[in-house]
């Protein structure tokens, strides 16, 4: 026989999609043609199991093959799958957007029992070969017994051909007469970089042969390394002293005569589909090593394997982090019946967790025809859902199964579980009692735990440390008094702070440096005198009038109250509602909108001088003499510099006059112990 006309196009589609405008990304349509190989190949096995093609051995090797000719400029697709007659043809290639996995599932509907996982043998995505050629055929053999060879080319992704083939072994051979465009594909390593990508774990076998010159020319003489043996040699000779003739031990020998077994170049059996009592340490460690190109091993993971009401099949990885900044680099891969779609597809995936590492497989995602995003429906809410109470259970269970593991790697994957309860309420109130501080005592304790411990010293109140180095020395005035905070020294801590006290109304979630404790201060045995009261409130203007007019700010508000640590001269305190309008100022700081609303606003610094040290007691006295000590004023502005050293870093103008003031001041010690 002998055809030719033009592509019919289902009018619903009869929009551009030849050549490039049928997907984004030009390498796509490796993906496509080799899945729809893999495609016939399942769908013979199908009719294989179904009784349907009792004439194929029950041993059958099936395979997909992609062949790359560079010189020639021919990239093939070869399988041993279901093949195609004259009629398939004409309606599923020739009819554009016409689905073969449609029809196949609608002819077998009963005996496939709603299986569905025939990916869409030549549908749209066959066309994608015009994306990369000037050329495509089509050499095919239905694998129906009586069934004649068929073979389909087209030139121009239009105008069609349609003769009698010559293949006598059942399959079908897509080839493509590469253009320019896609001739970089042609280069054996972007071909395997790009099936790598796309087609590590689809179900079948995948092979590549790439065909090259020979790199010897081919009027030059080869190398002849024969051993040359008389008759009477040959035959007296045993097999040892052969061997031993050439130079090769026993297992040389046989190494050489076995032929070397192929492997292909992906996995049809990912750990993913395994059940998970069957898979061990090792397997899941060696997969994401394999997969993630990650040499640490993960923390831990979860393997997903849900089969109603939806198939969904994965495992998540909990990555160790090199550094709090690595949470960036997370990778969660989308794939639909082992065949790759994308990375991080924030619709199917909680967003929190598109910071783990992990592949999870959605045969019945709902994808358009590039396969390349989703449309937004219940079942991605549901599975999303379900991924979600997935791993807030095996927190949970980790949590409490093994205490001392779990805070092992709190560190690690706090972050992950902070930032999912900001972006999921319904994540908080499934694992808000295994979520953790590490204090400043070096434990591990829980929300709960924690205001339980410190109830009696500051009831429902929770302090934490933001930089442990800036705020040493309030960690160690707490320390003394047998005072804890929480370290919450991460980005995603300063939000998390005001979501904690969000969920927890009636909690006060405040800095380290926001307020004295009442603990950290000396309680006098008996109250005060009127007299006494008032001479403290004079001493306390008369310190605000002079460390205002020494550090020139007028809107210092100054305190004296008795600490019991009294190797402290001073601390600086900024309220807690002023610290987080600051992070709002530099979060915002570059918005036009944002900088005139913070214009006016000023911190609410409050410096607290310890009347208990004796350099206060030194100013405290200097200030009420009628001549004040000359160095009251450059103490003073090194005591205001100290407080301020722990509340935050000084500048390099300050700094430098830091510097200079210690060394005055040690010089005048050392004149005095002249």
């Amino acid at each position: 026989m002998n055809e030719t006309g033009n592509l019919s196009m289902n009018s619903e589609n009869f929009l551009p999609i030849i050549k490039k405008w049928l997907y984004t990304d030009k390498d796509i349509f490796l993906r496509e043609l080799v899945s729809n190989a893999c495609d016939a190949v399942t769908k013979l096995k199908k009719l294989m199991l179904m009784g349907e093609a009792d004439h194929i051995p029950a041993d059958e090797t099936f395979f997909v093959r992609v062949v790359v000719n560079p010189k020639e400029k021919i990239l093939q697709i070869v399988d041993n799958g279901i093949g195609m007659t004259h009629e398939e043809i004409k309606k599923y290639i020739n009819q554009i957007a016409f689905s073969g996995a449609a029809d196949f599932l609608a002819k077998y509907q009963e005996k496939t029992e709603g299986d569905q996982e025939i990916i869409g043998h030549f549908g749209l995505g066959f066309y994608s070969a015009f994306m990369v050629a000037n050329k495509v055929e089509i050499d095919t053999l239905s694998y129906q017994p009586d069934a004649a060879a068929a073979k389909w080319s087209c030139a121009d992704g239009i105008d069609y051909e349609m003769t009698d083939g010559t293949r006598t072994e059942r399959g079908t051979t897509i080839t493509l007469y590469v253009s320019e465009d896609g001739e970089e594909f042609l280069d054996e390593s972007k071909l395997y970089e790009t099936l790598q990508k796309y087609c590590a774990f689809m179900p079948v076998p995948i092979f590549v042969d790439v065909i090259s010159e020979e790199d010897a020319p081919a009027d030059e003489p080869s190398q002849d390394n024969t051993i040359h043996l008389s008759a009477e040699e040959a035959t007296s000779l045993s097999k040892e002293e052969l061997l031993e003739k050439v130079g090769k031990t026993e297992e040389e020998s046989e190494a050489e005569a076995a032929p070397e077994e192929p492997k292909p170049l992906n996995d049809p059996f990912p750990l993913w589909l395994k059940q998970p009592k069957d898979c061990t340490e090792e397997e899941y460690k060696a997969f994401y090593h394999k997969v993630f190109f990650d040499l640490n091993d993960p923390l831990f993971w979860i393997h997903l394997n849900m089969d109603y009401p939806f198939r969904l099949k994965g495992i998540l990885y909990f990555p160790k982090l090199a550094e709090q900044m690595d949470i960036v680099e997370g990778q969660i891969k989308l794939y639909s019946n082992q065949v790759y779609i994308a990375d991080n597809i924030k619709e199917v995936v909680p967003e929190f967790l598109l910071l783990l590492k992990g592949v999870l497989d959605c045969p019945d995602m709902p994808l358009n025809v590039s396969r390349s995003a989703l449309q937004n429906d219940g079942y991605v809410e549901k599975m999303n859902s379900y991924i979600t109470k997935k791993v807030a259970d095996k927190l949970n269970q980790l949590f409490k199964s093994d205490r001392t593991a779990y805070e092992g790697f709190w560190d690690d994957i706090g972050m992950f579980f902070k930032y999912g309860c900001m972006r999921e309420e319904s994540l908080y109130d499934k694992i808000k009692d295994a979520l953790l501080f590490k204090t400043t005592d070096g434990v591990y304790e829980t929300i709960s735990e924690y205001l339980e411990k410190n109830k009696e010293k500051h009831e429902n109140k929770i302090f934490f440390v933001s930089d442990e180095n800036q705020q040493a020395q309030y960690i160690r005035m707490f320390r003394e008094q047998g005072l804890e905070a929480a370290i919450l020294t991460s980005p995603v801590d300063k939000p998390f702070v005001s979501f904690l006290e969000y969920k927890n109304p009636g909690v006060k979630v405040q800095r380290i440096d926001a307020d004295i404790a009442d603990t950290l201060q000396e309680k006098a045995e008996t109250e005060d005198s009127e007299a006494k009261k008032q001479a403290d409130a004079y001493a306390a203007t008369q310190m605000e009038t002079l460390f205002r007019r020494v550090v020139g700010n007028e809107q210092l508000t100054v305190k004296i109250e008795p600490l019991k640590a009294q190797h402290v001269s001073a601390v600086m305190l900024l309220s807690e509602e002023s610290r987080r309008m600051l992070e709002m100022m530099e979060a915002y700081g570059n918005n036009d909108m944002y900088k005139a609303m913070f214009a006016q606003v000023k911190p609410e610094e409050t410096l607290v001088l310890n009347k208990n040290n004796k350099l206060i007691q030194f100013l405290l006295a200097s200030a009420g003499k009628d001549a004040p000590d000359a160095d009251s004023d450059m103490i003073c502005r090194q005591v205001y510099d100290l407080a301020l050293m722990s509340h935050r870093s000084l500048t390099s103008e300050e700094m430098t006059a830091f510097i200079d003031r210690s060394s005055r001041i040690l010089e005048k010690l050392a004149e005095l112990e002249q």
